[in-house]
């Protein structure tokens, strides 16, 4: 990410280290990821120290230091969508894309994560894609969602 870019992103927030978390969020929704020299220009212009951002995108799991895929995947495993097959659902993602959760496949298309709960209990299983959810899945829907995605 280009530099101009992420002193765009600070200055929408006015480069107030009140918005630190708001600016973050921002960089990466533009990036998919945080790079080491994203949160050193951050630190810089916020006058934050790095080794607070860097505690701060370690701690909140909405953030990532690593590549991620283009489509962000995230499976409900929740008691409600596990005993409504779940893992057929993970299983179908798995096969289709690769991976597993918590990693990106190599050409950065995809990434796959499992979530606890997506609180849409009553349309279980659930699958989110790139913020949409999805209810109600079977493999055959979820592949079609899938493939859909990527066309």
């Amino acid at each position: 990410m280009e530099i101009d870019k992420i002193d765009q992103i600070i200055d929408k927030h006015h480069g107030e280290a009140s918005s630190l978390l708001q600016i973050l969020l921002d960089i990466q929704s533009e990036n998919s990821w945080l790079t080491k020299e994203a949160l050193g220009r951050v630190s810089e212009k916020l006058n934050v120290p790095l080794n607070r951002i860097q505690h701060i995108v370690t701690f909140y799991k909405a953030f990532s230091l690593v590549p991620k895929g283009r489509h962000q995947v995230h499976i409900c495993v929740g008691t409600a969508c596990h005993v409504r097959g779940a893992t057929r659902i993970l299983d179908t993602v798995e096969e289709a894309t690769g991976i597993k959760p918590g990693e990106t496949d190599l050409d950065l298309k995809f990434s796959l994560e499992t979530v606890n709960c997506l609180g849409c209990c009553a349309l279980g299983p659930v699958m989110e894609v790139d913020g949409k959810v999805h209810g109600k899945m079977s493999p055959v829907k979820t592949a079609e969602v899938l493939k859909m995605t990527v066309s």
